[in-house]
């Protein structure tokens, strides 16, 4: 199971990039290995702002339908448009090809709630 050193990771299993101005946001390699086969991947608040811990869609796999919390609170002013043909990038590339949003922040990101690799592995005891 991948866990990336060089992002932040959310107790709901969300993973966050930071690029200077935008946030890069996915889920974890864990989050799609427990959810199974992505056949669907649907964001409902785009171009919008919307707080920290609001769902922004939803993720639909074989065995069970998922919501997607945004980390931060932010507008999303981008979704990967190859998720629409193609969910399944979150199950073969979760922190590359499968990335789900791009957003802006509302204000400066604080560090202090997110998980560094070491203590995602322990929260998911890996």
């Amino acid at each position: 199971m991948k866990i990336p050193k060089d992002l932040y990771y959310t107790e709901s299993h969300e993973w966050l990039k930071i690029n200077k101005n935008e946030i890069i946001i996915g889920i974890t390699d864990y989050a799609q290995h427990e959810l199974g086969d992505i056949v669907f991947v649907e964001i409902d608040k785009f171009d919008e702002n919307i707080e920290s811990g609001d769902v922004f869609g939803s993720i639909e796999a074989v065995k069970t339908v998922a919501d997607l919390y945004l980390p931060i609170s932010g507008k999303i002013f981008e979704k990967n448009k190859n998720l629409e043909e193609k969910p399944e990038l979150i199950n073969q590339s979760p922190y590359d090809d499968g990335w789900i949003i791009k957003v802006k922040p509302n204000e400066s990101i604080d560090l202090n709630p997110f998980l560094n690799e070491i203590a995602y592995k322990d929260l998911i005891s890996f």
